[in-house]
């Protein structure tokens, strides 16, 4: 099946729907400054395995991304936000409510995109948003189907609306989770590796869709992607082996490099003496040939050039300190 970009829209668009939909939410949720707060959450698994060691983050609305490869922790931290797991020490304090104390005040609030979802065989998209909206507290029937409708267009779901989801593609299963995501007018929401399955035409509509929205809630962007988190977040931390590396503005963390980058395209046959020569930050395949790139701060060897940081050098860096 052909691949159908996600629709983009404005910030009028979502007020429409965040707002016009329910009255009582409208006045209770416009303009409000959320607040959420991770302290010394820490969680160990009964294997004996560490996700989590003393996570501190203070997040506001908007876009915050968090960066991290593969086992750094990040599913873990999002699922411990979305009261799916509980964790062994810290607190999670949204909005001056303390998560374990009472779990539902995240839930009721909250919107969530996990890396990998199931759905339940035979049931359909507008069957299963409108099961979903009332497990979300959207009671009034009404306000449902406008809900769902606004948000099956949203996503490019509505002729597909009346199938089973468990038949949707990867890209269509993607977008039927954001549409879910956002039911309920999230103060919270949580999005897992969101962009797995899209092609780069839904990827930048879906990035459309999170910039119009970001203002009115927290946004956490959790990803092993760099672009994403550069192109969306101006607030990031970076997550490895369960602890926070960094969190701040991503252009503070290319900063430190300024001046300190060096790189140099050789042959592919080349590049087992280089490494032998020099600790080498990245190497990417460019036009057949390797461009290698390396910290140092004056010009390491002949033939290296100064190169221009950006947020994916910075990254391999933290995660290449001892600290990390």
């Amino acid at each position: 099946m052909e691949a159908v970009p996600i629709k983009s829209t404005l910030n009028n668009d979502f007020n429409n729907y965040g707002n016009g939909y329910s009255n009582k939410k409208s006045n209770n949720n416009r303009n409000i400054e959320n607040k959420l707060k991770i302290s010394g959450l820490t969680k160990t698994y009964n294997n004996g395995f560490k996700a989590l060691d003393n996570v501190n983050l203070t997040l506001s609305n908007g876009m915050f991304g968090l960066l991290g490869p593969n086992g750094a922790g990040k599913s873990s931290l999002m699922r411990s936000l979305a009261t799916l797991q509980t964790f062994d020490n810290g607190s999670i304090v949204f909005n001056g409510a303390n998560s374990q104390v009472d779990p539902n005040v995240i839930r009721q609030c909250l919107g969530y995109l996990p890396q990998e979802f199931g759905v339940y065989p035979k049931v359909s998209a507008v069957q299963l948003l409108d099961y979903l909206a009332i497990l979300k507290g959207v009671l009034d029937k009404s306000e449902r189907k406008t809900q769902i409708d606004y948000l099956l267009g949203l996503t490019n779901l509505t002729e597909h609306k009346n199938k089973a989801v468990a038949n949707y593609s990867g890209g269509m299963k993607q977008r039927f989770g954001i549409a879910q995501a956002l039911l309920g007018s999230p103060k919270l929401l949580i999005i897992d590796e969101p962009t797995a399955g899209l092609d780069p035409a839904e990827r930048n509509s879906f990035h459309n869709i999170l910039s119009d929205i970001a203002e009115k809630m927290i946004i956490i962007l959790s990803s092993h992607i760099v672009e994403d988190i550069n192109n969306l977040c101006p607030k990031m931390a970076i997550l490895n082996a369960g602890k926070v590396c960094f969190q701040g503005k991503p252009q503070a963390l290319v900063n430190v490099l300024k001046d300190k980058l060096w790189t140099k395209t050789i042959a592919k046959n080349e590049l087992e003496q280089v490494q032998q020569q020099h600790q080498l930050l990245s190497v990417r395949l460019k036009g057949g040939s390797y461009q290698i790139r390396l910290v140092a701060d004056t010009n390491p060897d002949q033939g290296f050039l100064p190169a221009q940081a950006d947020l994916e050098d910075a990254y391999f860096y933290t995660l290449k300190q001892q600290n990390c």
